[in-house]
């Protein structure tokens, strides 16, 4: 499996223990499939790494944008990581994720509301490596170092424009 990771660095031997605990999909090194998206996330100087999974004997979840990934989600934010596996694949909570979190929380929406609120917007997946397995089987191939981009920028500001207002006209109709 092709796989690639935006940085400041260039990463030849990630650490699956050093990212945040109440990530998406819990610690470990996320990538995505997808070079287009990494090169969105490389809005100042950056590399783009480049990589190699070899999927053999590895134990592999793939989640879909619903309520058992929601609820993964919403565990790893109060870091209850309930999904054992080697190698985690499924779609990024939108950027609200912590306010919706939030609301919930506090009473104001139900689950199922919530739930609505995160699958407005663009689709995008992580690939995240969970085990030492994992870490030990993702072969480094390259970076590519890239800048900041006028058309990126534009593309990312109209995308959150049309996601600002899909997610107000969501709330409105609670």
């Amino acid at each position: 499996m092709r796989l690639y990771h935006t940085s400041e660095l260039i990463i030849k031997n990630p650490d699956i223990f050093h990212g945040r605990k109440n990530a998406d999909f819990g610690q470990g090194f996320y990538l995505s499939k997808d070079y287009d998206f990494c090169r969105r996330w490389s809005l100042n100087e950056a590399f783009i790494n480049e990589y190699e999974l070899d999927t053999g004997g590895l134990d592999i979840i793939e989640l879909s944008r619903n309520r058992e990934w929601f609820e993964y989600i919403f565990g790893n934010r109060r870091l209850n990581d309930t999904i054992k596996a080697d190698v985690i694949i499924g779609p990024i909570a939108n950027d609200t994720i912590y306010d919706t979190f939030g609301i919930i929380s506090s009473g104001y929406l139900s689950t199922d509301e919530a739930l609505k609120l995160l699958m407005i917007g663009p689709e995008y997946t992580q690939v995240v490596l969970k085990s030492e397995k994992a870490g030990q089987q993702l072969k480094w191939l390259d970076a590519v170092q890239v800048h900041s981009d006028e058309d990126i920028k534009a593309l990312l500001k109209a995308e959150e424009e049309e996601y600002q207002q899909a997610f107000a006209d969501c709330m409105q109709s609670f």
